[in-house]
């Protein structure tokens, strides 16, 4: 509950204003927040992780080692 309310204050203008005052909580807010943008298909590809790659590669190991 605690984390959603930060990150919730690190999504406002305001906020960001607040958690500068506090640099712990401002650098922990920020990595949630980009730790975030992670899912988006798209920046995780930019990144070099295809998660259609890895699961094509896992099911191609799995066939040679003749599991299910």
């Amino acid at each position: 509950m605690g984390l959603r309310a930060l990150l919730a204050i690190a999504r406002r203008p305001r906020g960001v204003a607040l958690l500068a005052r506090m640099a712990p909580w401002d650098q922990i807010a920020r990595g949630l927040l980009t730790v975030g943008h992670y899912d988006d298909p798209q920046v995780s590809r930019s990144l070099g992780w295809d998660v259609d790659a890895v699961v094509a590669r896992g099911r191609e190991l799995r066939r040679a080692e003749g599991r299910p």
